[in-house]
């Protein structure tokens, strides 16, 4: 039998009779005696509550709430109940075939960490320890390395799921850096003993189910999912400061109907880095209808306000994007994102700079407003961050994006396709793309030659501003762009598509803005402009400093 299937149908009996009905029948001697050492089982539930949690708050949970775990696994599975209530936990060690259920008013918070200089936080208690990655730590961040010290994590085991309405608030985790503090929330140092970093780690495990909460100031990731497979992540809000879901070399993904704001970091971002030892890719992803977005006060997502951030408010990156790196091994293969929407914040990135091979990969139906920097940017670059004997060039290769809408976006940065010498992104197809900047680029723009940067840290900032107003492309062979338009607010001297280095490009029914060139060309070979306003049908075997 399905582990998932029995709890999906006892959280509908749930649903249908009344959560505390239900619990108040199965554990009857739970609920007479709260603290009861033999709290009874029944019908596969276990409430917290009859294993000694007091959900006030103020009393720390955490054991309480792994005693439930292990009597759950120990029964052979089973779903850990938190009713209404405030749960103040450290670290919460998920089992195999145990589901976590988060009712409607329940919030597990977590305790606040030890500060520097201290060896223990809230009432002595502390997060479990960050375990040894060595030798791949130096491949990637500290946060990627570790996943024990979390509110809540889990490695090696398979059959779970957290579901249910309530929330999760990692109130005392730390921003996984040593930086200023952002507010009324303070910094810790992640690496500092006893110090929780994540709300939800997980690594190496099967058969997962994420569905319906919320994720409030995650810590360092909302969600770290390294080596997770049959992975689905469905109706979370997550309203936090840092990462809201890192996928890690993860296989057979699917990510749904999310909401993340996250202003200071990426919102939904697969990876493949070499935390696991070993280049593995993460492929067969799909994210779909979701929201994400780099504009709203912390908070405010969540309790329904959606207050903006003041336009003058510093420290604010409005990162808030879908991404795919920057770490990036392994690769990211077979990976379809398609009606997602993004709002005042960073676009979309599809990054190889570790190796990574890229390919396959659809994105449909996206809506953009208000994008603070490129709003398509992919890279191929040459990082190159992994064991320097088997780490090279990767490849960028198979995109198709198509039905992408873009209006007001910066214009200090176009969007930017570019490999390096040698190193081409292959086949790629733009189709039915608007995209519409705020213009207004000074005439000394048209004079900026981007610097190649190989191995600098791939981000659309990274070349400084750019001389297109629509899309920058170097080293790409075989381009496609067909029905797409390039528009601005304010009139713009740039051209709407700059080409370096490119070989076999096809531009059809193409659109720029009227009065400058719409094209400039340097080493470019085999081009063809048809059936195009942006300019006349032309073919080209070769063109080098030409603008059309």
């Amino acid at each position: 039998m399905n582990p998932f299937r029995s709890d999906r149908r006892e959280i509908l009996r749930i649903s249908a009779l009344g959560l505390g009905a239900v619990v108040g029948s199965a554990l009857p001697e739970a609920h007479a005696t709260p603290h009861s050492t033999t709290p009874a089982v029944g019908h596969g539930l276990f409430d917290v509550r009859a294993y000694g949690a007091v959900g006030d708050g103020k009393a720390v949970d955490s054991p309480a709430i792994n005693k439930a775990i292990e009597a759950a696994a120990a029964a052979g599975g089973g779903t850990v109940v938190f009713p209404a209530g405030t749960w103040l936990s450290f670290s919460i060690r998920l089992k195999s075939h145990v589901g976590l259920y988060l009712s409607q008013g329940a919030t597990i918070v977590a305790a606040d960490s030890p500060l520097p200089g201290s060896t223990t936080g809230y009432n002595g208690g502390t997060y479990d320890a960050a375990e040894s990655n060595t030798p791949w730590e130096d491949y990637q961040d500290y946060g990627h390395n570790h996943w024990h010290n979390s509110l809540i994590w889990g490695e090696g085991i398979t059959d779970i799921s957290i579901t249910g309405p309530g929330t999760i608030y990692g109130k005392g985790l730390s921003f996984g850096a040593n930086r200023a503090a952002r507010g009324n929330y303070p910094i810790y140092v992640a690496e500092q003993a006893g110090v929780g970093n994540k709300s939800i780690a997980l690594k190496n495990c099967h058969n997962v189910l994420l569905r319906d909460f919320s994720i409030l100031k995650g810590g360092h990731f909302g969600l770290l999912l390294t080596g997770v497979d049959n992975l689905t992540i469905d109706n979370l809000t997550i309203d936090t400061d840092r990462d809201g879901m890192d996928i890690d070399c993860c296989r057979n993904v699917h990510v749904s109907n999310c909401t993340v704001n996250s202003p200071w970091d990426d919102g939904i971002c697969p990876k493949s880095s070499y935390a696991l030892g070993y280049a593995r890719a993460t492929e067969n992803v799909t994210i779909t209808n979701c929201y994400v977005t780099g504009t709203y006060e912390l908070g405010s997502v969540l309790d329904g306000t959606f207050k903006k951030f003041a336009p003058d408010s510093r420290g604010v990156g409005r990162t808030g994007r879908i991404k795919c790196g920057t770490e990036s091994n392994g690769g990211f293969k077979n990976i379809a994102i398609s009606n997602c929407v993004f709002d005042t914040c960073n676009g979309l990135a599809l990054e190889s700079e570790d190796g990574a091979l890229c390919e396959d990969i659809a994105v449909s139906n996206i809506t953009m407003r208000d994008i603070v920097s490129a709003p398509i940017f992919v890279r191929l670059g040459a990082r190159l961050r992994g064991p320097k004997e088997t780490t090279k060039v990767g490849t960028m290769r198979r995109i198709l994006i198509s039905n992408l809408t873009s209006y007001n976006c910066a214009s200090r940065l176009c969007s930017i396709l570019s490999g390096i010498p040698d190193y081409a992104i292959e086949d790629v197809k733009l189709d039915n793309i608007y995209q519409h900047s705020v213009g207004g680029a000074s005439q000394d723009s048209l004079a900026i030659r981007p610097p190649e940067d190989e191995s600098k840290y791939p981000d659309p900032g990274m070349f400084g501003a750019m001389p297109s107003q629509g899309f920058f492309l170097r080293h790409i062979r075989n381009l496609e762009f067909s029905h797409v338009e390039v528009a601005a607010a304010s009139p713009d001297p740039r051209p709407s598509f700059y080409l370096t280095a490119v070989n076999r490009a096809d531009f059809i029914a193409v659109t720029a803005p009227k009065g400058v060139a719409a094209f400039h060309l340097d080493n470019v070979t085999d081009l063809r402009i048809l059936l195009s306003r942006a300019a006349k049908d032309t073919q080209l075997d070769s063109a080098d400093n030409q603008t059309l």
